[in-house]
């Protein structure tokens, strides 16, 4: 048995047996495109979690896979990491939109765990001026939005700026995202150039594709480490999920299981619980 039998093994798990589906030329192209943009960005964004593996090998519900795992457990997430994770998993409709002039029902699975990502961070951690240091926004487990005029139901201005304020950051990280493919539009071509011709890149030949010395990357993540605006859940510091490290806020562990399983057009991996 060797370390491959095991990534095997929880790729079937995650995201379903391999299909040998026939795509057509263009279909593969874009797909290619669209799982570049996720992985350079993973590469280039400061603080986001190395590249593992780049695949426009159709499994389960997704046309293919883009795979990120930290060097280190993480137990707490800056407000830098999660803009950089929306970022990165925003990077297949920026991709799409920068090559296509367009974007594609591709993007649901990514716009689905980006919108719960950027509301929790407004709602529940306290990561908006104009909402303030306060959570409005009910916990994992706990008794959904009581509707207007209940005790303790939040106000419908409130509920109001939840959304503005989500709306405002994923837009603000699809610009970054639209703007840093844009800069490196060479870095993507060569990339998905590598995944159409080899189907699957592991983590050197996909760093080796974009141009990017892991060696560099190393040393990045190593100083982005100490970025201040820590978030921490010391409620959620047990147990392991699919994507592997302990401690991550629930919220983000549903981002990555939900990333990973319904995949359909992104796996974007992060710590979680």
């Amino acid at each position: 048995v060797k370390g491959e039998d095991f990534t095997d093994a929880m790729e079937k798990i995650l995201l379903g047996t391999a299909r040998r589906i026939v795509l057509s030329h263009e279909d593969r192209r874009r797909t290619a495109y669209h799982k570049s943009g996720h992985a350079l960005l993973g590469m280039l964004e400061p603080g986001a979690d190395p590249v593992r593996k780049v695949s426009i090998i159709p499994r389960g519900n997704a046309l293919g896979v883009t795979f990120q795992s930290p060097d280190e457990d993480r137990y707490g997430y800056s407000v830098s990491y999660l803009r950089g994770r929306i970022v990165g998993a925003l990077g297949g409709s920026a991709a799409e939109q920068l090559i296509y002039g367009e974007v594609t029902t591709g993007a649901e699975s990514d716009l689905e765990q980006t919108t719960r990502l950027a509301r929790q961070m407004v709602g529940r951690w306290g990561m908006s001026e104009k909402i303030g240091r306060v959570s409005v926004l009910p916990g994992p487990g706990e008794q959904s939005l009581l509707f207007p005029g209940m005790d303790g139901a939040t106000s419908e201005h409130t509920r109001e700026l939840i959304d503005s304020e989500g709306k405002r950051i994923t837009d603000e990280c699809y610009d970054r995202a639209l703007q840093t493919l844009s800069e490196h539009r060479d870095q993507l071509d060569n990339l998905a150039g590598a995944l159409l011709a080899r189907e699957t890149l592991d983590e050197p030949d996909a760093y080796q594709a974009a141009g990017i010395p892991q060696s560099l990357r190393r040393d990045e993540l190593a100083l982005s480490s100490h970025a201040e605006g820590v978030l921490a859940d010391p409620h959620r510091a047990s147990g392991v999920s699919t994507t592997g490290a302990p401690g991550t806020p629930h919220a983000l562990a549903r981002f990555a299981h939900a990333s990973a399983r319904a995949g359909a057009r992104s796996w974007s991996r992060v710590r979680s619980p």
